[in-house]
């Protein structure tokens, strides 16, 4: 079966109490996706959620996903840079 998110991916929270929130995807498994904002979700402890309760925006940050393939970890203020980086190209 064909993975559909990648590590590095930015996507919206369809479900939950943190539903339209932004997060980055640090980890895959089968059905799940372990996400982190460096916020709500630290990267220490990211999220396990389904796939289908969450949503690709189409973009990546190669950065992070650099970094997690080299180092195996990010940093908190990382994660909240990348997705506030995504969210002003939304706003702009």
């Amino acid at each position: 079966m064909e993975e559909k998110f990648k590590i590095g991916d930015v996507v919206l929270s369809k479900m939950g109490r943190d539903s339209g929130r932004h997060y980055i995807v640090v980890a895959t498994e089968d059905n799940f996706v372990y996400i982190c904002d460096g916020d709500l979700h630290k990267s220490d402890k990211p999220k396990k959620k389904k796939n289908k309760h969450v949503k690709a925006v189409g973009k990546r940050s190669n950065y992070i996903e650099a970094k997690l393939s080299e180092e195996g970890k990010v940093t908190n203020t990382e994660l909240r840079r990348a997705i506030a980086e995504f969210e002003e190209e939304i706003d702009a």
